[in-house]
């Protein structure tokens, strides 16, 4: 019989590693359940997770996304390569690809760090009685700001960009509805000035994409995209933050990597893998009845992969319980970006972004100190992300 989880059990919100990885022994897929929502199968072990992201059978689509309420005229640019299989998808991930390679990334380094400092210049001045919320005042605002340096907003615009990072970071809620017509409407400014006067930035070299045969982004399509940067982009927020709870919390790991800020990026792969804040993928549903690790998944039946458990399943990490900054990636890398055609395309900017803002936080500030006993900051309930609520430190 599949086993069934609960998605309000308190210890899965608790803690999903624990939770999921004892079902996962017990069986390679499960059954989510959830007041309100009809169930959804999930896929537990590592090996069935990449093979079932990487399986055409199961595609995503419009139904794997809950629309918020906006109005009309911003539908169009709501349907962003997310929720595209196929040619369609393949079309726009190959414009917009070269933009987001390991190489590009690199080079926006300095622009990252220059964010970065900034933003940690100000942290002083944020703490009261000796306590600062890390979440609110830095690993919070960062990742908009990356995007707004990313894609050319101008230096006054970027406080109110801020007060839209965060309502779509909060992921749901009126606040969130109320940011989504905002955020289309400087994007449709933002590539309206730059088809007009090109610059240094990512829609100036997406309008000057074109294929070899002749194909380029609509205005649609680059609205769509600076909608869909805003929204995917945010995931650093919590991973910054979750690292840092996880590093303050691990004293012999974080005297490691102060002792040799070289192991920053395993460091990031192994926090990635190890406390991540995507528990689940984006839920593609198979376009007939598929057979798959030892059952039969309905046409049209809710799938994810339970990235948390894959992460550290035994069977594809050695010694997975255990965090270790030092740990050299394998054949099997973690699934904290996904897999498949749907890899996640700003995985060489995220990674670049938590390296160069945990190596400057720590070198910044060398008695950074959690400010909460000993089990750790607050979470949010939240079945789909691995969150917390606030980070406050001393500094």
């Amino acid at each position: 019989m599949t086993p069934e989880i609960d998605l309000t059990d308190p210890e899965l919100l608790r803690d999903p590693a624990a939770r999921y990885g004892r079902v996962r022994e017990q069986s390679p897929v499960a059954r989510l359940v959830a007041p309100g929502f009809g169930p959804m199968w999930a896929v537990l072990r590592y090996g069935e997770a990449k093979a079932m992201l990487s399986d055409p059978r199961f595609e995503l689509g419009a139904d794997s996304f809950m629309r918020p309420a906006v109005p009309d005229e911003c539908l169009a640019y709501l349907r962003t390569m997310q929720e595209m299989d196929g040619d369609e998808h393949v079309r726009l991930r190959r414009l917009v690809s070269p933009s987001f390679t390991a190489r590009r990334a690199a080079a926006f380094r300095p622009r990252v760090e220059s964010l970065v400092e900034a933003l940690l210049d100000e942290l002083p001045g944020h703490a009261e009685n000796g306590t600062v919320d890390l979440l609110a005042h830095f690993a919070g605002p960062l990742p908009i700001d990356v995007i707004c340096e990313l894609v050319g907003v101008p230096a006054e615009d970027r406080a109110s960009w801020r007060e839209y990072g965060s309502a779509v970071a909060a992921g749901h809620g009126q606040r969130f509805a109320d940011a989504i017509p905002a955020i289309i409407d400087r994007a449709k400014a933002a590539v309206a000035r730059r088809r007009a006067d090109r610059g240094d930035d990512l829609i100036s070299d997406l309008i000057r994409v074109q294929s070899d045969d002749g194909d380029r982004l609509s205005d649609t399509e680059l609205v769509t995209f600076v909608w869909h940067l805003v929204l995917a982009g945010q995931t650093p927020a919590n991973l910054i933050a979750n690292a840092v709870d996880t590093l303050l919390r691990a004293p012999a790991q974080l005297a490691a990597l102060r002792a040799d800020p070289a192991l920053l990026p395993r460091a990031v792969e192994e926090l990635t893998r190890w406390c991540g804040p995507q528990l689940l993928t984006i839920p593609r549903r198979p376009r007939e009845d598929v057979a798959f690790a030892g059952v039969v998944i309905p046409k049209g039946e809710p799938v994810t992969a339970v990235i948390v458990a894959a992460n550290r399943d035994p069977r594809a990490f050695a010694d997975p319980d255990r965090l270790d900054i030092t740990r050299v990636p394998g054949a099997s890398g973690h699934l904290g970006y996904a897999h498949g055609a749907h890899f996640c395309l700003g995985a060489a900017l995220a990674r670049v972004q938590t390296e160069v803002a945990l190596g400057t936080l720590l070198r910044r500030f060398p008695g950074l100190a959690p400010a909460v006993p000993e089990e750790g900051a607050a979470r949010l309930p939240d079945p789909g992300t691995w969150r917390l609520a606030s980070l406050p430190v001393t500094l």
